[in-house]
């Protein structure tokens, strides 16, 4: 793999199975390129229900999905560490692939690396996978990583 292939990789992680995958392989890619990491969390504050306008209810969820965000960079903070990689945690709030393709195209991003499967079933087909949506519309390679059978 050529050094200077992929130095800028941006880790899209949501607490999945597949998302801890996605971690381990962006975190080896830019260990063997000796790249930056990106690791980002978005908050998806579009799966609100209409009929909850309680604001305190709102504010309840989203510190929750904040709390949440917090742990899942802490993983990839560990994992840079001990791989020797340099990382930036960012989190945002809205639609996951819009959210992840915006800041993907503003830092110029090289690799993108998501997990396979975030949401549940009805989920996907109800709205479409993130991760789909990603490579349907990224302007860099991307990187989709499947969870290791048993």
């Amino acid at each position: 793999m050529g050094r200077d292939l992929y130095k800028k990789i941006l880790i899209a992680t949501d607490g999945s199975e597949n998302g801890a995958q996605a971690i381990n392989a962006g975190i080896e890619i830019a260990r063997l390129s000796q790249g930056k990491v990106y690791a980002l969390y978005v908050i998806d504050n579009t799966c609100y229900p209409a009929e909850r306008s309680d604001p305190r209810w709102k504010t309840a969820m989203e510190e929750q999905f904040k709390t949440f965000g917090l742990e899942m960079t802490a993983m990839v903070e560990e994992a840079a560490k001990v791989a020797g990689v340099d990382v930036e945690f960012v989190t945002r709030e809205g639609h996951p692939a819009e959210k992840i393709l915006d800041f993907a195209e503003k830092k110029s991003v090289d690799m993108i690396v998501v997990g396979s499967l975030g949401k549940t079933d009805v989920e996907r087909f109800l709205l479409g996978s993130v991760s789909e949506k990603v490579v349907r519309n990224a302007k860099v390679p991307v990187l989709v990583v499947r969870a290791k059978s048993l």
